[in-house]
C-alpha cells in the first residue's frame, strides 16, 4: 500500500515539473526570448525561424541596455501584450516652433507606415492630437487604390493662457479627435497660422501626434513645455494569420493557435488572435504553449474548503465522508451531516426541490433576459432620438410613410444577421448592407452607422437630418426610406441602386461609358447637386462629392448617395466647422484652409468628377510620374498649356467633338478655381452640360488636325499655387514601402508661406 501511495505522489510531482516547464517557456526551443528590458514572447522573434511572417523584431545591441525596434525599421518597441493582442511603440512629434525663439528643429510633417505588417493603429486606445495656440493639424491615410479616402483633421486655437482648461481637448489650447479603424499607415502635417507672435510666450510651439490616451491628459503647462519631447506612446493592434479568418484559418496547416485555446477574429487589425481557455496559462501561439493551472496546489488559493482534486483545465471540490455540501468556498462549504428523515423522504425532496429550482429558475433566466433586452432596446431607441422622431411623425402629415421605423428585428431578418455576404461596401461613416423586407420583399440598401454622440444637440440635429432628407424627394438622389434607433448604431434604410458606382464603371472598367453615357450622367449629378443647393427650405451641402458616391441604376441613371458627411445649412448658406470633412483628391483647398463651408465646396468636388470622366484617371495615385500624382493639378496645367488632347480617354477622344469636349473640359476648369466665388453654380454647371449635349454641328468637328489651344483666362491661373500643392501631394505620395518605419521633413519653401498667406486672405 505504501508503494502505491509512492508511486502516485511520483506521478505527480514529475507532471507538476513537465507543467511548470513547458508553461514558463514563451518562446520556440532555442530562439532568444529578450532584446534588453523588453521579453520577446512567440509569434515575435529576433531570428529566422524563431517568429511568424511579419512579426521579426530587430535587437539593435549598440544600446545599453539593447532597444528592439518593429521589423527593419525603426519603430522602437516598449512593451507587446499577448493576452490583449497589442504593442506600445514610440512615435515622433511633428512640431512648428516661433522662430526667433530657435528652440528647437521644425518637423511639420511626420508619417508612419505599416503597410503589409499585421499591425493596424489601435483605435480605441489612440487620439490624434493637436497642442498650440495657432496649431492646424491633418492626419490622412490612402485607400485601398492609392488614393487619400479618409481624411480628419484638429484646430487648436488660443489667444490668453486663462482661456485653456487643464484635461480638455475641445479646440482651446489642445483638439484631439478619433481614428477610423484598420488604419496602418498615418501622415501628419501640422501648420501654424501667423498669430504665433502673440502667443508666444506662454505656447511658442505648434505640436501634433498620435498617442495612446491612458498615457496622456491634457495639461495647461504642456503649451510651454512639451516641445521638449521628441517621441510618444502610440498603442498598435496586431493579428496573426495573414487577413485570415478563423473559420478559414482553422483548416489551414499554418493555423497559429497551440493546445488548449481558442480563435478570435480581430475587430481591427487584419487576421485573427489566439487566447488560452479558462482553466489554462501560458503562450496560445505556442503548440503545447496552454498549461493546466493546478488550482489546487496551494492551500491558501485553493478555491475549496476541505478536497480539491485538479482537472485538465478545472478542478473538482468534495466534503469528506460525514459532511455534505459542495465544498467551494464560493458556496455552501462543507458542513456536518445530521440525519431526521429517512433516507427515501430525504432524496424524493431533495429532487423535487431540485426539479423546482431548475424549472423556476429557467423561467426567471428568460424572464429577465426579455426584460433586460427590451429595456436595452428602449434605452437605444431613446439615447438615438426615437421619442424626438416620434414628434416629428405626429408634427408632421404623412411623413410617416416616407420615414418609417423599423425595429431592430426586421432589419436583422432583412440582412440574414448582417452577414459578411451581404456587405455592398464601406465608407467613411459607416457599413452598408443589402437587404430584403421581408414584410414586402423590397430590395434595400441598409447603413450600418457610426455611433451619434450622445450629447441632446447632437442627437436633434441627427434626427432632423433624417427627417428632412426623408423629404428629399428628387429622382438623382438616393431616397432615404427609414430608420432604426433600436441598436447602438443608428441603421439607415436606402433606396436600392443595383449597378455600383461611377468609381467602377470609369476605373473598374475603363471605356466601358460611352462619351453620351458621361455627359447624360454628369448632368443628372450636377441637377441633383442644385436641387440639394438651391431648390429647398434648408440648403443641403454634400461635402463628399467623389465617384464612389454616384450610383447607377438598371438604366444607368445617376443617383447621388452617402449624406453622412452633409451639412443641414442655415439661412446665410455658409458654415464654419473645425473639423473637415472630405476625400483628399476631391476636397476644396478654400474649405480647408479657412474651414468655411458653402455650396461652391461641391462645386470644385465636382469639377473634379468631371476631370475625371474625360481622362479615367483616378483623382490621387502613387503610381503615376509625379507630375501626375494630383488629377486636379496635373489637368488644370494641360489646359493652360493647351495639351487637353494628350490625357483624355480614347473613347471620350474618339466620340465627343473638339469643341464640344473643349468646353466640359473648360467647365470643370472653371468649377476647379481656387476662389470660391469665381466658380459657377450647379445651376449654371446645369445649363452648360446641357448645352454641350445639344451642340450645333460645328462643335461636333474630330480631333484630327486640331491645334493648340490658348487658354483665354491663363493669366487668373496661378502657377506658384498650383506648384505648391503638386510638390506637396508629390512628397506624400512619394513615400512607399511595406518596411515599418517613421520619416520627418523639415522645409523652408516659400511656396508654403504664399500659401498659408493665401489662406487667411480668403479666410478674411
Amino acid at each position: 500500500m505504501r508503494l502505491i501511495y509512492f508511486l502516485a505522489a511520483l506521478i505527480i510531482l514529475t507532471s507538476l515539473l513537465l507543467t511548470t516547464t513547458s508553461a514558463a517557456g514563451a518562446t520556440l526551443p532555442g530562439c532568444p526570448d529578450s532584446c534588453g528590458n523588453l521579453t520577446i514572447p512567440y509569434p515575435f522573434g529576433t531570428q529566422s525561424g524563431c517568429h511568424l511572417p511579419g512579426f521579426l523584431i530587430t535587437c539593435n545591441t549598440t544600446y545599453s541596455p539593447p532597444r528592439a525596434f518593429i521589423n527593419i525599421g525603426n519603430v522602437r518597441v516598449n512593451s507587446i501584450d499577448l493576452s490583449a493582442g497589442s504593442a506600445v511603440v514610440e512615435l515622433l512629434v511633428a512640431r512648428d516652433c516661433y522662430a526667433p525663439l530657435q528652440l528647437s528643429t521644425n518637423i511639420p510633417q511626420t508619417w508612419a507606415d505599416f503597410t503589409g505588417l499585421p499591425y493596424a493603429f489601435s483605435n480605441t486606445r489612440n487620439k490624434f492630437t493637436a497642442l498650440g495656440c495657432s496649431a492646424i493639424a491633418l492626419n490622412y491615410r490612402f485607400g485601398q487604390t492609392n488614393s487619400l479616402s479618409y481624411t480628419s483633421g484638429c484646430i487648436a486655437f488660443c489667444s490668453e493662457l486663462s482661456s485653456v482648461i487643464n484635461g480638455s481637448c475641445s479646440g482651446i489650447g489642445c483638439c484631439q479627435t478619433a481614428i477610423p479603424r484598420g488604419l496602418q499607415r498615418v501622415n501628419t502635417i501640422l501648420q501654424s497660422t501667423s498669430n504665433m507672435n502673440l502667443t508666444w510666450t506662454f505656447s511658442p510651439c505648434s505640436l501634433a501626434f498620435l498617442i495612446d490616451t491612458d498615457e496622456y491628459v491634457f495639461d495647461v503647462a504642456d503649451l510651454a513645455d512639451f516641445y521638449k519631447r521628441t517621441t510618444v506612446p502610440v498603442v498598435l493592434d496586431w493579428a496573426v494569420g495573414n487577413n485570415q479568418t478563423c473559420l478559414s484559418a482553422a483548416t489551414s496547416p499554418d493555423y497559429a493557435c497551440g493546445d488548449n485555446s481558442y480563435c478570435s477574429n480581430s475587430t481591427n487589425a487584419a487576421g485573427y488572435s489566439c487566447s488560452c481557455q479558462t482553466g489554462f496559462q501560458g503562450n496560445p501561439y505556442l503548440s503545447n504553449g496552454c498549461q493546466d493551472i493546478n488550482e489546487c496546489e496551494d492551500p491558501e488559493t485553493s478555491p475549496c474548503t476541505n478536497i480539491c482534486e485538479n482537472t485538465i483545465g478545472s478542478y473538482a471540490c468534495s466534503c469528506p465522508h460525514g459532511y455534505s455540501g459542495d465544498g467551494k468556498k464560493s458556496g455552501k462549504g462543507c458542513n456536518k451531516t445530521t440525519t431526521k428523515f429517512p433516507l427515501v423522504q430525504t432524496v424524493a425532496g431533495g429532487g423535487l426541490g431540485f426539479l423546482f429550482l431548475l424549472l423556476g429558475g429557467f423561467s426567471l433566466y428568460w424572464f429577465l433576459k426579455k426584460r433586460r433586452m427590451l429595456r436595452l432596446r428602449e434605452k437605444f431607441f431613446n439615447q438615438n432620438g426615437g421619442s424626438l422622431l416620434k414628434q416629428q411623425l405626429a408634427a408632421r402629415e404623412g411623413l410617416a410613410e416616407t420615414a418609417r421605423v423599423f425595429t431592430a428585428a426586421e432589419l436583422k431578418r432583412a440582412t440574414d444577421n448582417y452577414s459578411d455576404s451581404r456587405i455592398l461596401g464601406h465608407g467613411g461613416n459607416g457599413t452598408v448592407f443589402k437587404g430584403i423586407l421581408p414584410d414586402t420583399n423590397r430590395v434595400v440598401a441598409i447603413k450600418k452607422s457610426n455611433l451619434v454622440d450622445g450629447a441632446a444637440a447632437q442627437v436633434e440635429e441627427f434626427i432632423n437630418e433624417v427627417v428632412l432628407l426623408s423629404q428629399v424627394i428628387h429622382k438623382h438622389v438616393v431616397r432615404i426610406l427609414g430608420c432604426c434607433l433600436e441598436t447602438p448604431v443608428p441603421l439607415l434604410v436606402y433606396e436600392y441602386v443595383p449597378n455600383g458606382t461611377l468609381h467602377h464603371h470609369l476605373h473598374r472598367r475603363p471605356g466601358s461609358l460611352s462619351w453620351e453615357a458621361r455627359l447624360r450622367i454628369a448632368v443628372e449629378t450636377a441637377a441633383a447637386l442644385a436641387y440639394l443647393h438651391s431648390a429647398i427650405a434648408r440648403p443641403i451641402f454634400h461635402r463628399d462629392v467623389k465617384a464612389t458616391n454616384i450610383l447607377l441604376d438598371e438604366q444607368y441613371m445617376a443617383k447621388v448617395a452617402d449624406f453622412g458627411a452633409s451639412r443641414l445649412i442655415p439661412m446665410d448658406r455658409a458654415y464654419i466647422t473645425t473639423l473637415v470633412q472630405g476625400t483628399l483628391g476631391y476636397l476644396d483647398p478654400e474649405y480647408f484652409l479657412s474651414g468655411q463651408l458653402t455650396e461652391k465646396s461641391d462645386v470644385y468636388s465636382f469639377g473634379v468628377v468631371l476631370a475625371e470622366m474625360l481622362t479615367g484617371l483616378t483623382p490621387l495615385s502613387g503610381e503615376r510620374p509625379p507630375e501626375e500624382k494630383n488629377l486636379a493639378i496635373f489637368f488644370l496645367l494641360k489646359m493652360k498649356d493647351g495639351k487637353l488632347q494628350e490625357i483624355l480617354e480614347p473613347r471620350v477622344r474618339t466620340e465627343g467633338g473638339r469643341l464640344q469636349v473643349e468646353a466640359v473640359a473648360d467647365l470643370a476648369r472653371r468649377c476647379m478655381r481656387l476662389k470660391g466665388e469665381e466658380r459657377p453654380s450647379m445651376r449654371e454647371v446645369v445649363a452648360e452640360i446641357e448645352r454641350a449635349r445639344r451642340p450645333p454641328a460645328a462643335m461636333l468637328d474630330p480631333w484630327e488636325g486640331r491645334g493648340e489651344v490658348e487658354d483665354e483666362e491663363s493669366e487668373n491661373f496661378e502657377d506658384s499655387e498650383t506648384r505648391f500643392l503638386s510638390s506637396r501631394m508629390t512628397r506624400v505620395l512619394s513615400e512607399e514601402g511595406t518596411t515599418a518605419y517613421f520619416a520627418a521633413s523639415a522645409t523652408g519653401d516659400e511656396s508654403l508661406d504664399q500659401h498659408i498667406m493665401l489662406s487667411l486672405e480668403m479666410q478674411r
